[in-house]
């Protein structure tokens, strides 16, 4: 696999010296580039497009910057199936691969600007955040003086979440010098999907000075979600952020959540088992005085014995 995988390099690397055209790579060679590159930009495009065309022409005059700057691949793949990983939109597409990492660029056909936004953004924009670091870094319950927060949650299995990936990271990119754009895994952090009511993903919270709006336009292209982060959150409902729930309060979220999700015979056994250990807990609570009261009296028998003892020793 290691010879082939050089070999490959190799023969893209001898082919890569000709200047007049964007190298064109299969679905095989562009994952193997993917994979091992740290930078690889590819125009997925498709015959008799103009708009393609143009894409192409553009990163032929600047690939020589791209691969001084950023020691980058610069490639075109043709009638690619993967192109619907990243844009629902299809071809033409551009899309800027950092350590794996997809950004997919949205702005205008623009020698400087592709230039500009690709050098900007050689690293991931979007941060990971988990129920760890998640009210320590946004500071969400008290008022956020960390700045504005637009969140993402997702699952690893989540299709549509794995497809707005590239389109997150140039929401990121856009966004980076105002606010942060943030994702959070609703199955690894689960106690913060609880605390915001996260039922289904993808789910777009914008948390602003204590106030939470959620992004319910059915809409996930780039220009939609930069609006809303930029300006029209405002027409939405305002929330207060909820504060984080406790372990208890926290547990029995946990309980509706998954009667819920559950078939009516799991969810009666659920709610049995429930009950059984809520019961539990209030008789524990109730006998809890009754056990004081009987070591109070012990106490006082006890004090009043060695009182006596000590009355009849003199």
């Amino acid at each position: 696999m290691i010879y082939k995988l050089i070999f490959f390099l190799f023969i893209l690397k001898f082919s890569y010296s000709d200047q007049s055209f964007l190298q064109k790579v299969d679905e095989e060679e562009l994952l193997v580039l993917i994979r091992n590159e740290n930078y690889v930009v590819v125009l997925f495009t498709k015959p008799n497009c103009e708009a393609c065309d143009k894409f192409e022409s553009a990163l032929i005059n600047i690939r020589e910057d791209l691969v001084d700057s950023l020691n980058c691949w610069v490639v075109k793949a043709e009638n690619s199936y993967l192109v619907k990983l990243y844009n629902p939109s299809k071809e033409p597409s551009l899309v800027f691969f950092r350590h794996g990492v997809p950004l997919l660029y949205d702005g205008e056909i623009s020698e400087d600007l592709i230039l500009h936004v690709f050098s900007d953004n050689k690293d991931p924009v979007v941060r990971e955040l988990s129920d760890d670091n998640f009210e320590f870094l946004t500071q969400a319950a008290s008022g956020a003086t960390t700045g504005d927060w637009f969140i993402m949650f997702y699952t690893n299995d989540c299709v549509d979440c794995q497809r707005l990936q590239a389109r997150w990271e140039a929401v990121g990119a856009k966004l980076k010098t105002r606010l942060n754009v943030v994702r959070i895994n609703k199955k690894t952090s689960a106690v913060t999907a609880r605390r915001f009511n996260i039922a289904e993903v993808p789910t777009f919270l914008f948390l602003r000075l204590g106030k939470m709006y959620r992004y319910n336009i059915p809409k996930y292209d780039v220009p939609s979600l930069v609006a809303f982060a930029s300006d029209w959150y405002k027409n939405a409902k305002a929330e207060k952020v909820p504060l984080p729930k406790s372990p208890f309060d926290d547990f029995v979220q946990q309980v509706v959540d998954l009667l819920k999700e559950s078939t009516p015979i799991t969810g009666l056994i659920i709610f049995c088992i429930f009950a059984v250990l809520i019961f539990a807990l209030y008789v524990s609570l109730r006998k809890t005085p009754k056990l004081k009261e009987v070591d109070k009296k012990y106490k006082v028998l006890k004090d009043s014995t060695k009182s006596e003892k000590q009355k009849k020793s003199k």
